[in-house]
């Protein structure tokens, strides 16, 4: 079945000198996620199309999930009268109806091929005179309507209704490529999901304490992986073997330095991974003030172990808020899930909450702990 979708770019439309190259990742990422269907992606006239013989459910799934599109409709092309306009609109119409988003409507009309004998207010009352008289029930509200009709004059007439939300944000790998640190809870995916709108290329860390967590708790990241990794044409997973550095913590740091210490030491492990994958920054789901490890004196001590940008795109953000987008983007439901990352192990009782810069460098130190870091990163095993 021959379908065809509009695209409506987000952000990179306010781009100038670069707006070409922004283009060209979108319209590649929207190619490379439709390979073995008969789609094309076409652009021209500053429009992105889908076109081909495909399922209209994965065209829509693709499309929803792509980051650097602002919307996209489900369009009927006709060839450029108004002979053709006419009957194309009240079948378009007619599928409004049949959707039940109701009668009041409006029509909006963008000429862009200027020779067209109607200019767009005479398209516009053409198009809704024939609707009316077509279709009696319905009325028309230019100032609230249940729906709109979109004529586009273009190289061809284009159609559309019923518009769907994107992601908005820009390409993915049109920013370059971050490190996610990935654990099982709510915030950390939210945050690489929020990146990944922003145009990072994905690839994700998580820690793995063998056997003081199990390995329902690793499948838990994975699946997190997974569903992230949707929304920036996948990723890598690197699982790291963290027990024998959890270990060497808890024999040798105070026990209200333990959780302190043990992010210090994600963070140095993320800041080898992150320059050996080639990743320009490290992305943590991080939020001021929200448990004991996440105060400003202690997000500076833990930072202050890697020269790699840090994004915190939770850093100032509800916990409600998060919840929501974590229900929105699917991660949720498996975040909940009754299986405890290494964070809470050896949590103590009473933790560290304003970081004396250097005495808590000197209790790292202390931990001699190095090669024990080098160790774990390579034994890391990689999940695509």
């Amino acid at each position: 079945m021959e379908v065809l979708y509009l695209i409506k770019p987000g952000e990179l439309t306010l781009k100038s000198g670069n707006r070409r190259e922004f283009e060209d990742r979108l319209r590649a990422n929207i190619k490379r996620q439709l390979e073995g269907t008969k789609c094309q992606v076409l652009h021209k006239g500053g429009r992105f199309y889908v076109a081909g013989d495909a399922d209209p459910a994965l065209i829509e799934d693709v499309l929803g999930r792509t980051p650097g599109l602002a919307g996209f409709a489900r369009a009927t092309a006709v060839e450029r009268s108004v002979e053709a306009l006419l009957p194309a609109a009240v079948e378009a119409a007619r599928a409004v109806i049949a959707a039940g988003r109701g009668l009041k409507f409006k029509v909006e009309t963008r000429r862009e091929y200027k020779e067209f004998p109607l200019d767009s207010y005479a398209v516009s009352y053409a198009v809704g005179d024939e609707l009316l008289r077509a279709l009696p029930e319905l009325t028309v509200d230019v100032h609230h309507p249940d729906w709109v009709l979109n004529v586009e004059v273009r190289d061809r007439i284009y159609l559309y209704a019923l518009n769907i939300p994107g992601q908005r944000g820009l390409p993915t790998h049109s920013s370059g490529k971050g490190l996610l640190l990935l654990s099982g809870g709510i915030d950390s995916p939210v945050a690489g999901y929020m990146m990944a709108k922003r145009g990072l290329k994905l690839e994700a860390l998580y820690f793995h304490a063998y056997p003081y967590t199990s390995d329902e708790a690793k499948q838990k990241v994975v699946d997190l992986a997974r569903i992230v990794g949707r929304y920036c044409l996948g990723m890598k997973l690197h699982v790291v073997p963290f027990t024998e550095v959890q270990v060497r913590i808890k024999a040798k740091a105070r026990e209200d330095e333990r959780t302190l210490l043990m992010r210090a030491c994600m963070m140095r492990i993320a800041d080898r991974l992150a320059e050996k994958i080639g990743a320009n920054c490290i992305i943590t789901g991080e939020s001021l003030g929200q448990v004991a490890s996440q105060t400003a004196e202690n997000i500076r001590f833990t930072g202050s172990f890697t020269d790699m940008a840090v994004l915190r795109p939770l850093i100032g953000i509800d916990k409600e808020d998060t919840v929501a987008t974590a229900e929105r983007i699917g991660t949720y439901p498996v975040s909940i899930l009754p299986y405890e990352d290494c964070c809470v192990l050896f949590s103590p009782k009473h933790p560290v909450l304003k970081a004396k810069f250097e005495a808590e460098k000197e209790s790292f130190l202390a931990l001699d702990i190095e090669n024990l870091l080098k160790e774990a990163l390579e034994r890391a095993e990689t999940i695509v």
